[in-house]
């Protein structure tokens, strides 16, 4: 963890409107650690998420825009940039000394791969199944094949063809697609972390059940092909050399052998599923940017996500008592946190214990009093700083809640119950 002169980093999300950009903001909103700020070349949503946002950027083709935004993170004082979309991404990192801030992405040679699916495809064809590639339609020997934009994403310009006259009419209008063997197996994303010294610190698979406009919006955490999956990421982080979250996409094959999709230098939008089990790539991803060890807590349950302008969450988990903390979990930047306060109220119509668990240093009856939450508690367990509050919790019928990972981390390991940060609960609260 950094230490508390370094702290708060001033993290630009740019541009903030994208999906990744709103996944970004749920990820890091809770964060002591960060202050953000959003950025955008258009109103878009995000003016409706970030607080501290800025609209005025030009778009990114603009040859003023790499000024213009370093004048940004200057006025800001942007300790870096989170790009959020694959373009935005490689052309950051490519100007990061103009920038004058850290980009949070793995270094250009990297990303400018993962921008290509033609390059990953060459670069991995000898580490990874990658798909059969066609140079024409008259190679083709076994149809339906699928075209698709070298340089894309959100399934936009991707087509399947059943026959040599369709694949010549798409070619017509796009004449760099790729054609590819057609995979008609199911298909997965695979979210992986890599640390600063680009040792691979996790993957998880989860299969796209239900896409819309190239997005997955109903997913589902599993351990699938676990050991085959873990292989993979291996092999593609062994070449490619990243640094903090990214992914890749698989499908299955005629012979239900896993082949390579594409390869991307960021998060996915959908790793929200694996945040609410307690691997939050976005903060990872800020800390190893800035060289800060790290490590992971996963809990163990599966998690179901389905999208529909907004997460929904759910986790086969029960208990019948919620250990919380006070500062800055319950009360961050001395206001109450407003996801917490509603999860908390949800336990008490569902007449599930609170009991509070702190090391508050001033007056907590005081405290309470002046946040109006002294009558909220069944419980209050006030301790010293030096204190364990794994030793306060005697029940397995329970979970906990705390900003500290080292809190976290302890009363896993001891009470082997579900722990959870405060970015983690909106997957409590319900629908």
């Amino acid at each position: 963890m950094a230490s508390e002169k370094q702290l708060p980093f001033n993290i630009l999300v740019f541009p903030c409107g994208s999906e990744v950009a709103l996944e970004i903001h749920r990820s890091l909103c809770y964060s002591r650690h960060i202050n953000l700020i959003g950025a955008s070349s258009t109103n878009d949503h995000g003016k409706f998420v970030y607080h501290n946002y800025v609209n005025d950027l030009p778009f990114i083709t603009d040859e003023k825009f790499i000024e213009k935004l370093a004048s940004v993170c200057k006025e800001y004082k942007i300790d870096a940039i989170f790009p959020a979309m694959d373009s935005v991404l490689d052309l950051l990192k490519e100007n990061e000394q103009k920038l004058n801030c850290k980009v949070i992405a793995s270094s250009p040679e990297t990303t400018k791969i993962c921008l290509s699916k033609k390059k990953t495809y060459e670069v991995l064809k000898k580490s990874v199944a990658i798909p059969v590639q066609y140079n024409s339609v008259d190679e083709i020997d076994t149809y339906p094949v699928f075209l698709k934009p070298d340089i894309g994403y959100g399934s936009r310009g991707v087509k399947k063809c059943n026959s040599k006259a369709e694949a010549l009419n798409h070619l017509s209008t796009n004449p760099d697609n790729l054609i590819l063997e057609w995979l008609p197996g199911k298909e997965y994303t695979v979210d992986c972390f890599s640390d600063f010294h680009g040792k691979l610190l996790y993957a998880g698979m989860r299969p796209r059940r239900r896409i819309m406009n190239g997005i997955s919006v109903n997913t589902i955490t599993t351990t699938e092909h676990n050991n085959d999956v873990k292989l993979i990421a291996k092999a593609i982080n062994d070449k490619l050399k990243f640094s903090g979250a990214w992914f890749f996409q698989l499908k299955e094959n005629l012979e239900g052998k896993l082949t390579l999709l594409e390869v991307a230098s960021r998060m996915g939008g959908s790793s929200a599923a694996y945040r609410i089990k307690g691997i939050n790539f976005a903060l990872l991803s800020v800390f190893t940017q800035m060289q800060i060890p790290v490590e992971i807590l996963e809990n163990n349950y599966t998690v179901e996500l389905d999208r529909a302008l907004s997460n929904s969450y759910h986790i086969p988990i029960t208990y019948n008592e919620v250990y919380v903390d006070l500062d800055d979990c319950l009360i961050i930047d001395n206001q109450i946190n407003k996801s917490l306060i509603s999860f908390l109220f949800q336990c008490i119509n569902k007449k599930i214990k609170i009991v509070l668990l702190t090391k508050h240093e001033a007056d907590l009856t005081q405290t309470l009093i002046k946040h109006r939450i002294n009558q909220l508690f069944d419980q209050i367990i006030h301790i010293k700083k030096s204190d364990e509050k794994s030793n306060y919790i005697k029940t397995k019928d329970a979970i906990f809640i705390d900003d500290s990972h080292a809190e976290r981390k302890k009363v896993s390991a001891i009470c082997t119950i579900p722990v959870f940060s405060p970015d983690m609960i909106e997957g409590l609260l319900d629908s």
